[in-house]
Order: structure tokens, then sequence, then C-alpha cells
């Protein structure tokens, strides 16, 4: 059965934003990357001085391999995310009646 990954991020969300328009095919070739290696779905979100992730990966594996890759860590840097470790919450996708 499938995670959901929900990442907080802290970062310059203005250079991110930018980063999103400026570099938006390097995020494309991100995507197809992570498609290949167990990536299910993504969306960004974002707050007062942090970027939010929510994925969902194959299996929680996946999601750390592909995430430990030193280039996507330097990408990360570069579009405005901290040095520090984002925080990470993990949980086994399950199917409701409600979900849309």
């Amino acid at each position: 059965m499938s995670v959901l990954v929900i990442g907080k991020f802290k970062g310059d969300t203005a250079k991110f934003q930018q980063a999103l328009a400026d570099r938006a095919d390097e995020f494309a070739k991100i995507a197809e990357a992570s498609k290949t290696v167990g990536g299910l779905h993504h969306r960004f979100g974002i707050g007062d001085g942090w970027v939010l992730i929510v994925d969902e990966w194959e299996s929680v594996e996946h999601f750390q391999k592909f995430m430990s890759d030193p280039d996507l860590q330097a990408f990360i840097g570069s579009v405005g995310g901290a040095p520090e470790p984002p925080e990470i919450i993990v949980a086994q996708a399950i199917s409701s009646p409600d979900e849309f």
C-alpha cells in the first residue's frame, strides 16, 4: 500500500515562487524522475516562511531514496529551501467513502 508524505520546508517563499516560474523546466524534470522511482502524486503549498509538499509514494523507501540525491538537495537549496532538515510526516494511505 502507498504512503502519504507531508513535508514542511523552511525557506524563502518569494524566491521559491519565482523559481517555479523561472525554472519550470527543472521542476518538470524532477517530477518526471520521481514518477520513474515510485512517486504517484505531488503538490506544493506555501505559508509564512515555509513550503509544504504533499506527496504520495509507492513506499517510504522510494521517497527516502529519491530525496537523498545530492543534486536534488542542492536544487532545493537553490530555489529557497533552508539548509535545515524539513519536518516530515509519513502515513499509510487508506481509502475512505468520502475521498475525492
